[in-house]
């Protein structure tokens, strides 16, 4: 099951999407989540420029979260 997929999201895509020329892998951002399960997903390049806003399912997509940060009490020692 995937992750529900929140407001602020960062997410990327899972499959090519021609109609929007959009290739598997590109990161967006949730910008708006609508009650029909689908979302407002804004592509932008490292200028700053919007290159896509896209209402999506959640089918192609695929939420981007960081992993917990573990405590220093369970952290595994590094080998040397």
């Amino acid at each position: 099951m995937k992750d529900e997929i929140k407001l602020l999201d960062v997410v990327a895509l899972t499959t090519y999407l021609p109609q929007y020329n959009l290739l598997r892998d590109e990161i967006g951002a949730v910008v708006e989540c609508y009650p029909d399960q689908t979302y407002d997903v804004e592509f932008v390049a490292q200028d700053g420029y919007t290159y896509a806003l896209v209402n999506l399912r959640s089918d192609p997509l695929i939420s981007l979260r960081e992993k917990p940060v573990r405590s220093a009490a369970v952290a595994v020692p590094a080998m040397f």
